[in-house]
């Protein structure tokens, strides 16, 4: 689990470190064998999108490179507003590319599904998605994703990559935040 006490307003761990670096490799391998030999892409929703793509990339032996985007449906609010603003476009052109979208997590699925549509329209040669947590039970829309991590309860969670108010994002666990879960 994780040694010593657990960080203030953590109530449980959920995934541990070791739990997860085992899942990122499985990850990594079933990647690497789906993609030999094609032009792959990894493309990071950004900020969540960190931990998991650096883990990701370093598990994988293919090396294929990594570009970033930041897209916004909240604003300052806790609850998707529908409306999807690019923060950051990605750096290269994906034009007969296999992109691969690197995720956190996929909860509602209403920015995912703007953001695949986005892509697609931009002549990849395939666009799927590879999320380290989801949330079957939050989905407003259901997207499609080719690689899961982990199903997660219906609890507010923290940790590796995912946050509140910009707080435990580096926990090298999951766990659930007393005050939320």
């Amino acid at each position: 689990m994780t040694a010593g006490p657990l960080p203030e307003g953590i109530s449980e761990v959920l995934f541990t470190r070791e739990q997860i670096a085992q899942r990122i490799g499985e990850l990594a391998k079933s990647i690497d064998d789906d993609y030999a030999d094609q032009d792959l892409l990894l493309v990071g929703v950004l900020k969540g999108a960190v931990m998991v793509m650096a883990d990701l990339s370093r598990a994988m032996v293919s090396d294929p490179p990594v570009d970033w985007m930041a897209v916004s449906s909240y604003g300052t609010g806790t609850r998707s507003s529908g409306v999807v603003r690019i923060l950051k476009d990605l750096d290269c052109d994906i034009t007969g590319r296999h992109v691969l979208v690197v995720e956190d997590i996929v909860d509602s699925g209403l920015t995912l599904s703007w953001l695949l549509r986005n892509l697609g329209s931009r002549g990849a040669a395939s666009v799927e998605v590879c999320t380290m947590f989801r949330k079957p039970g939050g989905a407003r829309v259901q997207v499609p994703v080719k690689y899961v991590g982990f199903d997660l309860p219906p609890a507010f969670v923290v940790g590796y990559g995912l946050d509140h108010a910009e707080r435990y994002r580096s926990l090298p666990f999951v766990g659930v935040l007393a005050d939320k879960g």
